[in-house]
């Protein structure tokens, strides 16, 4: 049996104003393609299914399309719920989607079943014991306790989550003893951060309190532990596979560095179970530029156009000693005729060591308050338009305060 672990899809997200429809659109006519080539019978995936509490209505009817879509393959969609999501929209439609090989899986207090389901192949065999496990949050699964430190309601959560997981896996022993499945490997699915992973500009801390990760060595001793949350896929040290599938699009420009991908599972009888990841192909360009403005025009005259007519979405951050008030239009003067599309411009700037050495020797006294609120702003990743509304408003409240004194 082939089984392929995925998350973090965030349909609906807009990024800088830009709709990913097409995007996801694409990736949902790619992994369909993938299971019907590698023949796949079963999608896990393990949370933030959209991008917000309340997505779009075109977002909802792009996951609507890709889960009747996938009836004609026989295969099998387990749904679990992540931060972003809303439990109460997930489950509007549950018992609807049921019917299409399709399980939502959203909180312990919002599902009367326990969340084990038997994973079957095409010829009806169970190849493995799924533990499907949602976000978890800690309302669902810790009694509140007053006069406990911060220290201890850390701990408090941390031995209910560690207590839950281990509940739901020794259910699904019990099950496969039950059942005579005793050899059939088990899956474990999380929503939340590991210790000793890398994160992402668009990833947000999900635990309240100051329960900022898990440790990989409270899991279950579990065959696979397929976990979402974090974008880049990635492993968790542990003797068993503890691993991140990542998002099928990059969610933020910090994102470009790493590959997109699937993980996929196989599983076969008398077998340990095996792993891979698949390659997702690149639906929408996208490139980070830094440098100086020269440095900048070499950067953009190297870039290929896509062949498609797209045209690549840009991040970039000037390096420059000195503010220059028309660097907008520089920019835009650079990239007209180039198939590109600026979505963000950051200034960065930077110091010479000759200037750093001057303003050591300087005092509040020698400077003029603007100067002073000139030099704080240009500590700041501020565009032109920020830069001249802050001044603009630094000059009135100055203003203001001369009028008053006066």
């Amino acid at each position: 049996m082939k089984i392929v672990h995925t998350s973090d899809w965030h349909l609906g997200q807009f990024f800088y104003a830009r709709s990913r429809a097409a995007e996801h659109q694409a990736f949902f006519q790619w992994l369909k393609a993938l299971v019907i080539d590698q023949g796949i019978e079963a999608i896990i995936v393990a949370g933030d299914i959209f991008d917000t509490a309340t997505p779009p209505s075109y977002a909802r009817e792009l996951l609507n399309q890709f889960i009747v879509s996938l009836q004609e393959t026989g295969c099998q969609l387990y749904l679990l719920a992540g931060n972003h999501d809303s439990v109460a929209t997930l489950n509007e439609s549950r018992e609807l989607v049921a019917c299409l090989n399709t399980h939502i899986i959203t909180g312990p207090t919002e599902q009367a079943d326990c969340p084990i389901f038997p994973l079957t192949d095409r010829q009806g065999n169970v190849a493995a014991i799924l533990c499907a496990i949602p976000y978890l949050r800690p309302r669902d699964i810790q009694l509140s306790q007053a006069g406990l430190s911060g220290r201890e309601k850390q701990q408090d959560l941390l031995h209910a989550i560690t207590r839950y997981y281990h509940d739901i896996f020794q259910q699904a022993r019990d099950y496969s003893q039950q059942h005579r499945f005793d050899d059939r490997p088990i899956i474990v699915t999380g929503h939340l951060t590991a210790l000793g992973v890398t994160k992402s500009d668009s990833v947000r801390d999900i635990y309240i309190g100051s329960l900022e990760a898990f440790p990989a060595s409270a899991f279950p001793p579990a065959d696979y532990i397929a976990l979402g949350h974090i974008h880049r896929p990635q492993n968790v040290s542990g003797d068993k596979p503890i691993r991140y599938s990542g998002s099928p699009i990059p969610l933020s420009f910090d994102e470009l560095g790493s590959s997109k991908s699937v993980t996929l599972i196989t599983l076969t009888a008398g077998e340990p179970l095996q792993w891979q990841t698949v390659d997702i192909p690149c639906f929408q360009p996208m490139r980070g530029l830094k440098g100086t403005l020269s440095e900048l025009a070499e950067q953009l005259a190297a870039l290929e156009p896509p062949t498609n007519g797209q045209k690549i979405w840009l991040d970039i951050e000037i390096h420059h000693e000195e503010y220059l008030s028309d660097l907008q239009q520089r920019v835009e003067k650079m990239t007209a005729g180039l198939a590109v599309e600026i979505l963000l411009l950051r200034r960065k700037r930077i110091q010479s060591s000759l200037a750093l050495s001057t303003k050591v020797k300087e005092t509040l006294s020698e400077l003029t308050p603007e100067e002073v609120f000139r030099r704080r702003l240009a500590q700041e990743p501020l565009d032109d338009d920020q830069y001249q509304i802050l001044l603009q408003r630094f000059r009135e409240v100055s203003a203001q305060l001369d009028e008053a004194q006066g």
